[in-house]
């Protein structure tokens, strides 16, 4: 499948599928010409890596996990339930700075309008 025809099935830019490339989380082969060919299973995997980027993951994180994702796209073995906690953990405490700091800025707006 070349590239065009991957971004058709999957939804994702040409552009973003040479990003995925770049990260290790999609391969490609070249043809005799030197255009990149993909794999049948390749949407299933772009599938996968934007199912994983939905939930937070960053890449590199993507890259250890997506060999181990099972079953459903949004599946993974057991054993990687560790390394998943410490990421929801990272995104709670983000979400409560985000809270703080929505907090801090709304009770200057109500200050900044009395």
């Amino acid at each position: 499948m070349k590239i065009g025809e991957l971004s058709r099935e999957t939804g994702v830019s040409v552009r973003l599928l040479r990003y995925y490339e770049e990260q290790g989380l999609l391969e490609s082969g070249r043809t005799p010409g030197g255009h990149r060919s993909y794999a049948a299973d390749a949407p299933r995997t772009v599938r996968r890596i934007r199912g994983l980027l939905d939930a937070g993951l960053p890449t590199r994180t993507i890259r250890e996990v997506l060999d181990c994702v099972c079953g459903s796209d949004a599946e993974v073995e057991p054993c990687l339930t560790p390394l998943l906690r410490e990421q929801l953990a990272a995104i709670e405490e983000r979400i409560d700075g985000l809270e703080r700091s929505r907090t801090s800025l709304a009770a200057i707006v109500a200050a900044t309008a009395r």
